[in-house]
C-alpha cells in the first residue's frame, strides 16, 4: 500500500450584521465554513477526493453536530463569539476510521476572511478504489501512475503534449490507410486527455497481432506503435474514438 499527501483547505468568512442588534456590547455576525483543495501548483480545487465533512458547533447553536455531503461543503451561521469547531473530514471510498481526519478549527473574527491549509496522508493503491485514484490525479501524481498517466507516445511530427504516436507513409508516399488518414489520426490522438489515451493504448493492445509494430516500455513508461502497422479496421475504431473525443473531422 502506498500513500499520497495532499492538502485541505478550510476558509473562514465573516462580517458584522448591522441591522441586528449586539449582544453583550459584542456584535453580531455572519460566518460561514466551506472546504476545498490545492493542487499540485497551489491552486485552489474542489474537494472531490471527500464524501462529507462534519462540524461540531458549539453547543448553543441548534443541531449543533452539522454534517454536509456536497462541496464546498459548507456550514454558515450568526452569532457573536469565538470558539473553537472540531472538524472532521472523510476520504472517499475508504472505510470508517480508514477515511477520517479530524482537525480542531479556531473560528476567530480577526479577519474578514482567513485560510487554514491541513497536509493529510490518504493510503492508495494500484488495484483498489479507482474512482478515489482519478479523483487524486486532479490533484498531483499518484505514487503508481508513470505507466498509466505519464506515456509517451512518439509522431513523426515531434513532441506533443503529454502523450505521442508515430505514422509511416505508404508505397505511395501518402500517410493514408484505406479510407484512414494517417496525418489526421496522429494530430487527434495528441489532442486525446490522458484519460482518453489509456483506452486508447487498452483497444490497440486488445487488438494486438504480429503485423504490429508495437513497443511497450513500461520501465521508462513508453508506448509507441506504427500507425501504417495497424489493420484498417482498427484504425477506424480509433478514427471513430478520437472523433467523438476532440471534435476532429
Amino acid at each position: 500500500m502506498s500513500e499520497v499527501k495532499r492538502t485541505i483547505r478550510i476558509t473562514t468568512e465573516q462580517h458584522i450584521l448591522k441591522d441586528v442588534p449586539p449582544v453583550e456590547n459584542y456584535p453580531m455576525r455572519k460566518w460561514n465554513i466551506q472546504i476545498s483543495m490545492l493542487d499540485q501548483s497551489g491552486q485552489e480545487i474542489a474537494a472531490n477526493i471527500l464524501d462529507k465533512v462534519t462540524y461540531t458547533l458549539h453547543p448553543t447553536f441548534t443541531n449543533p453536530i452539522r454534517t454536509t455531503k456536497q462541496s464546498p461543503f459548507l456550514v454558515e451561521e450568526q452569532g457573536w463569539g469565538e470558539f473553537d469547531i472540531p472538524i472532521s473530514i472523510h476520504i472517499l471510498g475508504l472505510n470508517g476510521k480508514t477515511g477520517e481526519r479530524k482537525f480542531n478549527h479556531d473560528l476567530n473574527f480577526l479577519q474578514e476572511k482567513y485560510v487554514n491549509d491541513h497536509v493529510v496522508t490518504i493510503p492508495v493503491s494500484s488495484t483498489k478504489n479507482q474512482v478515489l485514484n482519478k479523483l487524486l490525479l486532479e490533484s498531483g501524481p499518484l505514487p503508481f501512475d508513470d505507466n498509466v498517466n505519464k506515456r509517451k507516445l512518439e509522431t513523426g511530427n515531434g513532441a506533443a503534449d503529454a502523450n505521442k504516436f508515430k505514422k509511416s507513409k505508404g508505397t505511395n508516399g501518402a500517410a493514408v490507410k484505406g479510407s484512414i488518414d494517417l496525418e489526421k489520426l496522429a494530430n487527434g490522438l495528441t489532442k486525446l486527455s490522458e484519460d482518453d489515451l489509456i483506452v486508447i493504448v487498452q483497444m490497440v493492445t486488445d487488438n494486438r497481432t504480429s503485423e504490429m509494430n508495437i513497443k511497450n516500455d513500461v520501465d521508462n513508461g513508453e508506448f509507441t506503435m506504427d500507425l501504417y502497422t495497424l489493420p484498417e479496421s482498427l484504425l477506424k475504431s480509433l478514427w471513430d474514438y478520437v472523433k467523438k473525443h476532440t471534435g476532429e473531422a
